[in-house]
């Protein structure tokens, strides 16, 4: 199938993770080109590297997205060397475990900023150019928690539960523009940080890394931990010419591990 995205600019946000490379990767083999931000100035090579090994074009880009001060500079260097934005996708960070009560305002503050409010005014920085060529994809990736609030993950299950809100409100905004806006929800997918939440609940529980995983894989229809390709083939679709008619939907890539309707 021909995903009509050949040549479009994609920005790639926490591309330096398992969820962020393998999506860009997925739009890299579609022709796009694509612009690799993470904070981790390593692993944003690495997968530019992975992506224009396998034929695609890429730009590497140390981003912290808790300084919104760099948005300018940083979407105004891809448009100098990419050209604009057409494809926004959205991988923030995840925080650390933990409640939601007894949080500090500064911990609330620190997180809104990089998960979310970085978000917001990297979106509004490319819109208008969206809106001027009649075309653009604005993606964001999210987690199972914003439907099934997960335990001892407080601060992601709030903060990303914004981004749905804003998320579909945007996609009414910006719908007669040629723009969509998306959610992509994973649910348990073999990433790193997937790893890291296994072995912190199996040592909070006092139990084993592979008890814990193993319960975790009892309670996925499809019996195993979901593959970042197909993440990121989804979210490739999602950016596409064949996908304009979604628009404002929350995408769950779960195995059917959530299970709400």
């Amino acid at each position: 199938m021909d995903l009509g995205i050949d040549g479009k600019v994609a920005l790639v946000l926490g591309a330096g993770g398992g969820l962020g490379g393998a999506i860009a990767e997925a739009l890299a083999r579609e022709g796009v080109k694509v612009a690799v931000a993470d904070i981790d100035k390593d692993a944003t090579e690495k997968t530019a590297k992975a992506t224009e090994t396998g034929g695609g074009t890429a730009m590497p880009l140390t981003w912290d997205l808790g300084r919104l001060d760099v948005v300018e500079p940083n979407v105004a260097s891809i448009e100098k060397t990419l050209g604009q934005v057409d494809i926004l996708v959205s991988v923030t960070g995840g925080p650390p475990p933990g409640g939601v009560a007894g949080q500090s305002p500064e911990t609330w503050r620190k997180f809104f900023e990089s998960m979310v409010l970085s978000v917001f005014a990297i979106t509004d920085r490319v819109l208008p150019g969206m809106k001027a060529r009649g075309w653009g994809r604005v993606i964001t990736s999210t987690s199972s928690g914003v439907v099934s609030p997960i335990p001892n993950l407080g601060i992601s299950n709030a903060l990303r539960s914004t981004l749905v809100g804003w998320s579909k409100t945007l996609a009414g905004e910006v719908g007669r523009d040629g723009i969509t806006a998306n959610i992509v929800m994973p649910g348990r997918v073999a990433t790193k940080r997937i790893t890291f939440l296994d072995e912190q609940k199996a040592k909070r529980e006092g139990r084993s890394v592979d008890e814990v995983r193993e319960e975790s894989l009892a309670s996925i229809p499809a019996g195993r931990y979901g593959d970042p390709r197909e993440y990121g083939d989804v979210v490739a679709f999602l950016a596409s010419e064949r996908a304009s008619y979604i628009n404002g939907s929350s995408i769950r890539v779960d195995g059917g591990y959530i299970s709400s309707i």
